[in-house]
C-alpha cells in the first residue's frame, strides 16, 4: 500500500483466496485482514467486500524504508568486494543519472560501469 501497488478502493483478496494463495490457515488469514481493517489500511464495504482504504500520503521516510533490506544487501556485498563507500556512492549516482528520464540517452553498454569493480580510475 505504501509502495502504491495497491490503490485506494482496490479490492483486497477474500480470506479464502488469501489463505489459498499464501498457503496459510483461513483463521490466520482472517486475523490478518481483521488487523489491517483495525489499523485503517483496509475497509469492509457491504455488498462489495474488503477494499484498500484511503491512506494519508506516505512520507519520504516511509518510502525509503521500503528499500532498507535491499540497501543493506548492497552495502554488505560492496564491503565483501572491497568497494569503498565513495566508489559505491559514485556508482549509484552514475546509475541514477543514467536512469533518469531527463538525462541524455543511455550508454551503449550500461554494464561496462561495473566491469572494473565500479571505479573508472582503475
Amino acid at each position: 500500500m505504501v509502495s502504491g501497488q495497491l490503490r485506494p478502493g482496490d479490492p483486497y483478496p477474500s480470506v479464502r483466496s488469501l489463505s489459498k494463495e499464501l498457503k496459510i490457515n483461513p483463521n490466520t488469514a482472517h486475523k490478518i485482514v481483521a488487523h489491517l481493517v483495525s489499523e485503517g489500511l483496509l475497509e469492509t464495504r457491504p455488498g462489495i467486500g474488503t477494499v484498500v482504504a484511503v491512506l494519508p500520503d506516505s512520507s519520504k521516510k516511509d518510502r525509503t524504508q521500503l528499500l532498507g533490506h535491499e540497501i543493506e544487501e548492497l552495502v554488505v556485498e560492496a564491503k565483501r568486494l572491497g568497494i569503498e563507500q565513495e566508489e559505491m556512492l559514485s556508482s549509484i549516482s552514475a546509475h541514477w543519472q543514467r536512469l533518469s528520464v531527463n538525462d541524455s540517452p543511455q550508454p551503449a553498454n550500461p554494464a561496462a560501469e561495473f566491469n572494473d569493480g565500479g571505479s573508472k580510475d582503475q
